[in-house]
């Protein structure tokens, strides 16, 4: 329980403040287990909710304001982290991940492997001492995702998380427009490697000469015999059988790392290899769908080292490989060209390759200015036997009318397909 009248700092704690069992910055996810904490916005400060979070039932409110049920604090966001970081201290291991791409698939295999407790996909600061907070006495071991779009953010993640284990899965551009160059993304994210141990996925060893790297091929910690088929990943790992049902090479190598922090953690190979078998990304991260014609739902997000992860597991697949290409967010003044690697790569694996959005021509042979045109053509062009691979940025914040228009959010892409096929 998260008792407000036992903090690690000092606060005046209204009478009415009572035990939660969780804590939100957001207040809809309050509720009579659920306590609020009232953080500063980018536009509207959390105070704004405190009556919504009260007449939900929350047993307290983290908060600057002398209000009913109050925890009140000069600073909300300081008492936040200040609580979060003394409850990480009780957590027997925490596993710090970041990367270009494939954190959250590393996440939720590092996370079976070791029979932890891990981050939602949410992952901002809030959440991640919300998790903290929430977490740290549970004794068991912590997963968390730490992703960053700007400079100076993983120096802050450093103080509030302080992992164990260090993980970089993959360099790359993204976030360019705040972090600017591959150079600055591979120097920031390194950041994270300055906790007690640290690992590095096979792509980006070359950004970090001298640590230990793992995957396959050329790296300190191996898996062997990689095989990839239409069923799945199989491998072996210091002598124990992997498979990873519609697996690709991305999950390959995440439950590689999986057996590398559970054999250090002194899990036994066998059984932490048995939990990978079991691993559920969540949607839009290279979901495979089998049916009469595979659609790979792979549209949660998009950078070009991703995407030329998910177009080397298409080109391992039968039938014909059909790749559906949107737009990649936040490039800078070189995503033409970036967009047009990504296209070439494209042409070069896939059989028929569709691009939408602003970057069409140069995503794909088949090219559309928005998505209901690129669905008519696409869904008139399926075969039996086809595999589909689509893939693009979210434009989360954008309306559905300029997600259509600009070519991303195409998880709306992922459905039409599905229920085409009948199963959705």
């Amino acid at each position: 329980m998260l008792d407000p009248h036992q903090l690690p700092f000092s606060a005046a704690v209204h009478p009415q403040a009572r035990p939660a069992q969780h804590l939100t910055w957001d207040s809809r996810e309050a509720g009579p287990d659920t306590a609020f904490v009232a953080l500063p916005g980018e536009r509207m400060h959390g105070n704004t909710f405190i009556d919504q979070a009260q007449a939900a039932g929350a047993p307290f409110i983290l908060t600057d304001l002398d209000v009913p049920g109050a925890v009140r604090v000069p600073d909300a966001q300081a008492a936040l982290f200040a609580w979060a970081r003394a409850e990480r201290a009780h957590a027997p291991l925490v596993v710090g991940i970041t990367g270009s791409a494939g954190k959250t698939t590393a996440k939720s295999y590092a996370a079976a492997a070791l029979e932890a407790l891990f981050m939602p996909v949410y992952n901002t600061m809030p959440a991640i001492a919300c998790f903290l907070i929430e977490h740290g006495r549970a004794g068991r071991p912590l997963v968390v995702e730490m992703g960053i779009d700007r400079p100076g953010e993983m120096a802050e993640l450093m103080v509030l998380v302080r992992p164990d284990v260090g993980v970089v899965t993959t360099i790359g551009p993204a976030h360019l427009e705040q972090l600017g160059s591959v150079e600055n993304i591979a120097r920031e994210k390194g950041e994270i490697l300055a906790g007690t141990r640290s690992l590095v996925g096979a792509q980006a060893a070359a950004s970090y000469p001298g640590a230990q790297s793992y995957g396959f091929g050329d790296v300190t910690f191996r898996g062997e015999t990689l095989r990839i088929t239409p069923e799945g990943a199989r491998f072996t790992f210091a002598g124990v059988p992997v498979f990873l049902p519609h697996g690709a090479p991305v999950q390959a190598e995440a439950a590689v790392l999986a057996l590398v922090l559970a054999r250090e953690a002194g899990v036994a190979l066998p059984d932490a290899a048995a939990r990978l078998r079991g691993v559920h990304v969540p949607g839009g991260r290279y979901r495979v769908h089998p049916g009469r014609f595979t659609v790979i739902d792979d549209a949660y997000n998009a950078s070009p080292v991703a995407v030329q992860a998910a177009l080397d597991a298409l080109q391992t697949l039968p039938g014909r490989r059909i790749s559906v290409l949107g737009r990649m967010l936040e490039l800078g003044p070189t995503e033409r060209e970036l967009h047009a690697e990504v296209g070439q790569a494209a042409r070069q694996k896939a059989d028929v390759t569709y691009g939408v959005g602003a970057f069409a021509a140069e995503l794909g042979e088949r090219a559309f200015a928005t998505v209901p045109e690129l669905l008519a053509a696409l869904l008139a062009d399926l075969r039996d036997g086809d595999t589909v691979l689509v893939k693009a940025s979210r434009g989360i914040s954008w309306t559905p009318e300029r997600r259509a228009q600009e070519g991303v959010g195409l998880d709306v892409v992922v459905q039409a397909l599905l229920q085409a096929r009948g199963d959705a």
